[in-house]
């Protein structure tokens, strides 16, 4: 065995590197193990990448509408390759900043696929063939996902692709730019090649958008997609993708079949676990639905092997990697947990995950705790707030009046239990509700605060004086 590690973690993303710089601060010995890129499919292919083509995009739409605030703009237009070499930028300043904290604290970084061969040792093999064993008191696996490949027919023709793909490839196909999902992905991809001028379409099985989350919100957000010119097919089911004559994605909706001539397809239905050929022969870790199945404490079926981030059952999100990964260390540190992942107040008597929920879009989705819905569903009485953002000054300001906001509040004891808001900075406002929740806060207690005028967080305050009107 070449060397011993209180900890290896498998995998370089989110949840890898903020485990093992937390590790490294606790004087733990750290090596993290990393196929690919450094800082994982969120800062290389993700998260980073897709926020920069988001922010371009947002910036050219505003220069086409500059009219509005007395503004010139002629000749406009935009260099794709030029877009995609401020989105590597951003990515290579992201990637070198995690470099700089590994070197400055002492953790090793090793490049080869790794597989677990035990419950304290992991054999890398590099990419000139050579394996080498390396052994640990402690193995977190942060291996991430993969975008999943439905078996439609003809998913693997040429000009079908995955997020990767439009994500490496600054060749504009996208005048008629068809996307099968209605998520996350799918809404923020939808968004972009709009703002670009590419004609799009979003198919999603589901009978409406972006199903886990609140319906109000998924309602405003289809009418908003389809006021700038995007049609949104729902309660449709994808049946083939031909290219007889022209790429073309065939669908049924409503027990009628319709076909979209595409000049590009982007497949945007979920991702896959990376667990293939993750352990040795004699090896192996309970999954369950393609991914590792673990405690409370993200402790896999092999004692000392833990699992966090996309690669275990949940919620997929770069920050919830990372705060799981912090809490493994905290535990095998014997330090007491800085990490909240939900909270039980009194009073609820449910669980509320305190873990926000964004789409980077143009108005931005945020949500966090549990929806009215939700709410009712657990039999708990609610009282909402709701605040249009047709009425803030600085939405009114900027021309962002889209939107609202929406609180849910425990009845009774006025305790914040959920939120949810379409508008714009939702992603950055979110914060101060995940806090409200995780400390219990009520009403009164979210109103001591006074809130600059003006500013799109006025709307916060809004909306909680809406549940007394």
């Amino acid at each position: 065995m070449d060397k011993l590690f209180d900890l290896i973690i498998i995998g370089a993303g989110p949840g890898g590197y903020a485990a093992a710089e937390h590790a490294a601060k606790f004087g733990m010995k750290t090596a993290v193990i990393e196929e690919r890129e450094l800082g994982g499919t969120c800062i290389n292919r993700g998260c980073i990448p897709t926020k920069s083509l988001i922010y371009a995009a947002r910036l050219y739409s505003i220069m086409n509408h500059c009219g509005q605030f007395g503004l010139q703009f002629e000749q406009g237009g935009f260099d794709l390759k030029k877009i995609f070499s401020y989105k590597d930028d951003a990515v290579g300043q992201f990637r070198e900043g995690i470099r700089h904290k590994f070197q400055e604290n002492g953790i090793t970084y090793i490049e080869g696929h790794a597989r677990v061969i035990g419950s304290k040792s992991v054999r890398v093999a590099a990419a000139d063939g050579s394996e080498t064993t390396y052994g640990a008191q402690h193995i977190l696996i942060a291996s991430g996902a993969r975008p999943a490949i439905p078996p439609i027919p003809g998913v693997l023709l040429p000009g079908v692709v995955t997020s990767r793909e439009v994500l490496s490839e600054p060749v504009w196909n996208y005048d008629r730019f068809v996307i099968i999902g209605g998520g996350v992905v799918g809404i923020e991809f939808a968004t972009v090649f709009n703002a670009l001028g590419a004609q799009v379409s979003v198919i999603e099985q589901a009978e409406r958008l972006l199903p886990p989350m609140d319906e109000e919100l998924s309602e405003n957000l289809e009418s908003l997609l389809r006021s700038r010119g995007i049609e949104v097919y729902t309660g449709a089911q994808v049946e083939r993708i031909t290219n007889e004559g022209g790429l073309a994605c065939c669908f049924t909706q409503a027990g009628v079949e319709q076909t979209l001539p595409a000049t590009r397809i982007l497949v945007a239905v979920g991702r896959r676990a990376n667990i293939d050929d993750l352990t040795g022969e004699n090896v192996s870790l309970e999954t369950r639905n393609g991914r590792i199945v673990v405690n409370g404490d993200f402790m896999t079926s092999i004692r000392g092997v833990y699992a966090v981030g996309d690669v275990i059952e949940g919620i997929q999100l770069a920050h919830l990697a990372s705060a799981q990964g912090i809490h493994v260390v905290e535990k095998l540190a014997g330090k007491p947990s800085s990490v909240l992942l939900s909270t039980v107040p009194s009073g609820a008597f449910v669980d509320l995950p305190i873990v926000p929920s964004c789409i980077y879009i143009d108005p931005e989705i945020a949500s966090v705790g549990i929806s009215e819905a939700e709410a009712k569903r657990h039999g708990i009485s609610v009282k909402c707030g709701r605040y249009s953002m047709s009425g803030n000054g600085k939405a009114i300001i900027s021309k962002e009046e889209s939107g609202f906001i929406k609180l849910v509040f425990e009845a009774h004891s006025r305790m914040l239990i959920g939120a949810q808001m379409i508008c714009p900075r939702a992603t950055d406002m979110i914060g101060e509700l995940a806090t409200a929740i995780a400390n219990g806060l009520t009403a009164r207690h979210l109103m001591f605060a006074m809130r600059a005028h003006p500013t799109f967080n006025e709307g916060i305050a809004e909306a909680i004086r809406n549940i007394e009107e």
